[in-house]
């Protein structure tokens, strides 16, 4: 039990410290250095946790046996003003975490392969069970950030970019997206186990999608 939580934690760790670095790399390649100024670039992943995302919600989502884990480090600070290429930048930036994330999750299950030709058997297991769970929440992480809700990457990647009222105001709307988030996560599933309906969308989404991509990888 708690070998098994130790290695989801360490992977969902992982995943979003890589996630946050990767934006801040890409903003300062684009010509905004302001989270190179405020440290952020750093593997130190004090810099980056937050509180809630990194350490309560990954826990209370283990602990509920929720079928699922994931969580967020804090934002990586940039400012779009100072990108080059706006339109460009902004999607390259947005979509930074992500490509991190899925080339962490190929890289894993390149060594899940490899693996296989170890002779120690535990030894393979255990190695088999890191990378495993390495390259799925690797995928998870890539995915709810995907998600065109505000203030998720795929918001920006979609809107981010563009000067239209609405478009900005839906991107800054991040107060209400996460209360979105929240809705889907606990409280949409108990209204359908009240009504003896499934209604973990959100699961159904990431476990779902996450399993097929892993059956591609490995």
């Amino acid at each position: 039990m708690w070998l098994d939580l130790t290695f989801k934690y360490t992977a969902i760790f992982t995943a979003i410290i890589l996630h946050e670095i990767a934006h801040g790399y890409a903003a300062l390649l684009m010509g905004d250095d302001t989270a190179k100024k405020e440290g952020r670039l750093s593997l130190n992943p004090l810099k980056h946790a937050d509180l809630f995302g990194t350490f309560l919600l990954p826990l209370m989502l283990w602990i509920a046996h929720a079928g699922i884990m994931f969580g967020w480090a804090k934002p990586v600070p940039i400012d779009f003003r100072k990108l080059k290429y706006h339109r460009k930048g902004i999607i390259l930036v947005s979509a930074a975490g992500i490509i991190m994330n899925i080339w962490v999750a190929v890289i894993s299950a390149l060594f899940i392969l490899l693996i296989q030709f170890i002779p120690h058997p535990y030894t393979q297991m255990i190695l088999h069970m890191f990378f495993l769970n390495m390259a799925a929440f690797n995928i998870i992480i890539a995915l709810f950030n995907a998600l065109p809700i505000p203030p998720l990457d795929g918001s920006k990647i979609l809107f981010g970019w563009s000067r239209e009222p609405w478009a900005v105001k839906y991107v800054n709307s991040g107060k209400a997206g996460l209360a979105a988030i929240v809705f889907l996560i606990f409280i949409m599933p108990e209204i359908g186990r009240a009504l003896g309906l499934d209604l973990n969308l959100f699961r159904t989404y990431l476990i779902g999608t996450t399993r097929y991509l892993l059956s591609l990888l490995v």
